[in-house]
């Protein structure tokens, strides 16, 4: 095997956004989960880059602190897209949906 090859990648589809918080990856396998759990997402995966560029809001998850969660308003459909990244030394997307409107909780800075 060649050294810095990464085999893994080449096995399974990405998709990959610049942003503050590093390039964050969005798998086939993460993808497929979303449009399975929240298919009316399908239609919003134009708008993810713009959404991890530069979010109207980004909070950090009550649940773990090293998950965001970046918030972009969808006026046309009166709805935030929500996108949750972990971030790691690779930061991926864990999973999106559309909300009436943003979680409260702390905002990342």
């Amino acid at each position: 095997m060649l050294l810095g090859y990464d085999w893994y990648a080449d096995m399974i589809e990405l998709m990959r956004f610049n942003s503050p918080y590093g390039i964050i990856t969005l798998t086939d396998e993460r993808k497929t989960h979303i449009f399975a759990f929240h298919p009316d997402v399908a239609l919003c995966l134009p708008y993810f880059a713009d959404t991890l560029v530069n979010p109207d809001m980004t909070t950090i998850s009550a649940h773990d602190s090293t998950v965001i969660i970046c918030y972009r308003l969808l006026a046309r459909r009166k709805k935030y897209l929500a996108i949750v990244v972990k971030l790691t030394r690779h930061p991926f997307v864990l999973t999106a949906y559309l909300a009436k409107k943003p979680k409260q909780g702390i905002l990342y800075s």
